[in-house]
């Protein structure tokens, strides 16, 4: 458990305040074992008066006061942050990762500490509803791998992968997925819209017709081939509307569209 341990986030956007409201909504810290590093005043204000908690603008003593921090700065200000928490850390310290592209080996040259974890979470993660894909340190042990678990479940599911390489996957199906999904649903509701529906109902039943057929697949326990297979009787509606997709290369246009993500997240990381 995190008791008694101090948490700093350090960077405080989408996805650095999602931690934190996690945390303390599942009640797996008190407001007084959080500081979270800021530049600016008034989203220190903000934060404080928010979730009670302490804020800085030093991001070293952010660093410094943590047993865990969870880096949430955006990407392309890692080589002006990092060095600023060189030797900041403690040697039992962890920190938690959620930097896309940030490799665990640049981390930890340019802060000096080698006991990281880092996480690909999703933007559901901001209603603790997301997915989050992680891997550790090589050697970390299991009481800090314990940690990270238990922070990243406070936005959602968590799934530890034993090697690096699959972080760039993670980031190309699921960091990215959720753009896919509002796309489809888009185009679902502009189509409810052209064929009569006002904006509101169609984006309505879209939006249901989404959560619902997520949570029957989640609980049925079947292969989603087999679920669409149910719901599509011979020469009917479903099947007519299969058809049209298949002929316009749904599944390939998704797949390609995922690959030129992953593809992106490599040349990003410097591969």
């Amino acid at each position: 458990m995190l008791t008694n341990l101090n948490v700093a986030v350090i960077g405080t956007g989408t996805m650095g305040e999602a931690v934190i409201g996690g945390l303390l909504q599942a009640e797996l810290v008190q407001p007084t074992q959080v500081l979270a590093a800021t530049p600016r005043p008034e989203r220190r204000r903000e934060l404080s008066q928010r979730w009670g908690i302490a804020t800085t603008g030093d991001n070293r003593e952010a660093a410094t006061w943590g047993n865990v921090v969870i880096l949430g700065i955006k990407p392309q200000m890692t080589e002006q942050v990092l060095p600023q928490l060189n030797g900041a850390f403690q040697t039992d310290d962890l920190i938690v990762s959620v930097l896309a592209g940030v490799k665990m080996r640049q981390i930890a040259e340019a802060t000096g500490h080698s006991a990281i974890a880092r996480s690909m979470p999703n933007t559901p993660a901001q209603i603790a509803e997301g997915i989050t894909v992680w891997t550790a340190s090589k050697g970390l042990d299991q009481a800090r791998r314990g940690w990270a678990k238990i922070v990243l479940s406070a936005i959602g599911e968590e799934v530890e992968v034993e090697d690096e390489k699959f972080m760039d996957m993670a980031t190309a199906l699921s960091g990215t997925g959720p753009a896919y999904v509002f796309m489809v649903m888009e185009a679902l509701i502009d189509a409810g819209v052209h064929m009569g529906f006002p904006r509101r109902i169609a984006a309505q039943l879209v939006e249901q017709t989404v959560i619902g057929a997520v949570r029957y697949s989640a609980q049925s326990g079947k292969h989603v081939a087999e679920l669409r297979n149910m719901v599509t009787s011979p020469g009917g509606t479903t099947a007519a509307a299969l058809y049209e997709l298949e002929k316009g290369r749904l599944r390939t246009v998704l797949a390609d569209g995922v690959w030129a993500a992953y593809r992106r997240a490599r040349e990003l990381g410097g591969e």
